[in-house]
């Protein structure tokens, strides 16, 4: 292997200690499926910012106790910096110096999805993985989110009004279409994760690149980091440890409301790929368990969940047209999709390009 920017003895246990543990696990996880005539493959999203390179790192020095574990690491590139080409060619050197495989796709971000640029492009970002996944064959990919991330989400989501549920913020384990996202390092506070880039800087003369978006201020979570982050470390210096404690409740409380959902969905006499269910079955539902039902339906197709004045207006509507026994046809737009209801049978569609306009 060749690896000239990993040196001799470097890692930090609190940093190496999770990612070892995660990937041991899906090794683990691999062998328990009998599924032992191909490779282990995992992908490691690489923006060449400091907390996705030193997850490379660390990933790679655990990586040479699992025999047979190929890691891929995968840059998106988005093209909305004008430094975005060299970002490009600086994660492909690190990965290189850690003889790893990169890929790098360039993603287009639409700038007429209705929900701001930030979530633009993390949108594209997720389309772009899922596809390098598809195209090298794997499903696991390793994202470098931490701690301090995790507590800005909280607060964000917060501000924005996300309710309850919202609040659980990232999991260490998620589902986005084909692939599961792994977040090894959401305990731990940024400043290990820049303590050790900094070490591993001195080692080897690889810098990790820095994007001003962190801290702009027309960016949300720049905002966030430059406004609001300053005061409530200096007035309030436990706040990330209480946000992230409200987070883990919200994740108790999801995971309850998504059995819930999940028996509901059921009772609705779902389609063979849950794509359809009986109108008349979810009008029989209560109100709020119609709501519910309905996010899980969404989330469960990858989609995004409705605002909240969107799914009234949802609702509404397919109240609506039970109310009139079925005689009309709804089509409601969401996320690049169409929810349709005909002949009593609520479906979802993909939006095609010729929708567009209508």
């Amino acid at each position: 292997m060749f690896a000239r920017y990993l040196p001799e003895g470097f890692g930090d246990g609190a940093l190496l200690g999770p990612v070892s543990a995660a990937l041991k696990r899906l090794a683990a996880e691999q062998a328990a499926r009998g599924d032992t005539a191909t490779p282990l493959r995992l992908g490691v999203a690489l923006s060449a910012r400091a907390d996705s390179a030193m997850l490379a790192v660390h990933a790679a020095v655990a990586a040479q106790d699992i025999p047979g574990l190929e890691l891929h690491c995968l840059h998106i590139h988005h093209g909305l910096q004008s430094l975005a080409d060299d970002w490009a060619w600086h994660a492909h050197d690190l990965a290189c110096g850690l003889g790893l495989a990169c890929h790098t796709l360039r993603v287009t971000v639409p700038g007429d999805t209705g929900k701001g640029l930030e979530a633009a492009a993390r949108d594209a970002r997720y389309r772009g993985l899922e596809h390098l996944a598809e195209f090298i064959g794997l499903r696991h990919i390793l994202l470098a989110h931490h701690r301090d991330d995790q507590a800005e989400t909280v607060l964000m989501r917060l501000l924005r009004g996300s309710g309850p549920t919202g609040l659980s913020a990232m999991a260490e384990v998620s589902h986005r279409g084909k692939v599961v996202y792994v977040r090894p390092w959401l305990e731990l506070e940024r400043v290990r994760i820049l303590a050790a880039a900094q070490d591993f800087a001195n080692r080897t003369g690889w810098v990790p690149v820095d994007d001003p978006t962190n801290v702009q201020d027309h960016y949300t979570r720049g905002a966030v980091r430059r406004r609001l982050v300053p005061v409530l470390d200096e007035r309030w210096p436990a706040w990330r440890s209480i946000l992230l404690r409200h987070s883990r409740q919200a994740r108790e409380l999801q995971v309850l409301l998504d059995e819930v959902a999940a028996e509901d969905l059921l009772r609705l006499q779902p389609g063979s790929d849950h794509k359809d269910f009986s109108l008349a079955a979810w009008r029989a539902l209560t109100p709020q368990r119609q709501v519910l039902v309905l996010r899980h339906w969404l989330n469960m197709h990858g989609l995004r969940a409705p605002s909240e004045a969107r799914m009234r207006e949802l609702c509404r509507q397919l109240r609506q047209l039970h109310a009139l026994g079925h005689d009309r046809s709804m089509r409601l737009k969401h996320d690049r999709h169409w929810i349709v209801c005909e002949r009593g049978r609520v479906s979802l569609l993909v939006q095609n390009d010729s929708d567009e306009n209508r």
